[in-house]
């Protein structure tokens, strides 16, 4: 039987992901959520709760990963963040598993994951997409939310590989202009996946 074609969906913080990931659900197309997937392992009878609880008792808060407690812990202690992955990345791989055999019927299926090339999950997909905008508006766009400072945003964005990488890495790239211009782009793209990988 043949498997359905897989791809990879990135970008940095405000680049349009979020929202690229729906045009695809919107579309009919199976979208798997890497964020989601994490709160709901942290979430209160998240599969994550019990394991992080014995290694990280002080961020377990009404019997949930309190995730500021949790990034408090992990700025203070440089060991942390191995810890807390050995606990975490086998229970999202073991999600994202449960996702493709639930949709191995499906001709096409999207993985949104945000930290895709820095965790080698590029590996496991057929094509990656990556959206983009000027770093202007990716900035003005997270700035908007406010939910952080600018020193936030740039702690997050020298963290993460820069947009010029990944865009160089990429199969695909979106620019996210406008509402409209990114459904038109993603409805392009799955017609050009679908007619190659008919």
């Amino acid at each position: 039987m043949k498997r359905p074609f897989c791809l990879g969906l990135t970008g940095s913080i405000g680049m349009g992901k979020s929202t690229t990931a729906r045009l695809f659900a919107e579309a009919g197309i199976p979208v798997w959520d890497a964020d989601a997937t994490v709160h709901a392992l942290y979430a209160k009878g998240g599969a994550a709760v019990a394991p992080l609880s014995a290694i990280f008792p002080a961020a377990i808060r009404d019997g949930a990963v309190d995730r500021d407690r949790l990034k408090t812990l992990l700025q203070a202690d440089k060991q942390a963040l191995s810890r807390l992955e050995s606990v975490v990345h086998p229970l999202v791989q073991a999600a994202r598993q449960a996702f493709l055999l639930a949709h191995e019927t499906a001709d096409l299926i999207l993985l949104d994951i945000p930290l895709l090339y820095e965790t080698g999950a590029d590996k496991d997909c057929d094509a990656v997409l990556v959206v983009t905008a000027a770093p202007d508006v990716q900035r003005a766009r997270v700035l908007a939310r406010g939910q952080m400072t600018a020193a936030q945003l740039d702690m997050i964005l020298a963290r993460q590989l820069p947009d010029a990488e990944k865009r160089r890495r990429a199969d695909f790239v979106i620019e996210t202009f406008t509402l409209e211009q990114t459904r038109a782009e993603v409805r392009k793209l799955i017609a050009t996946l679908r007619s190659r990988h008919a």
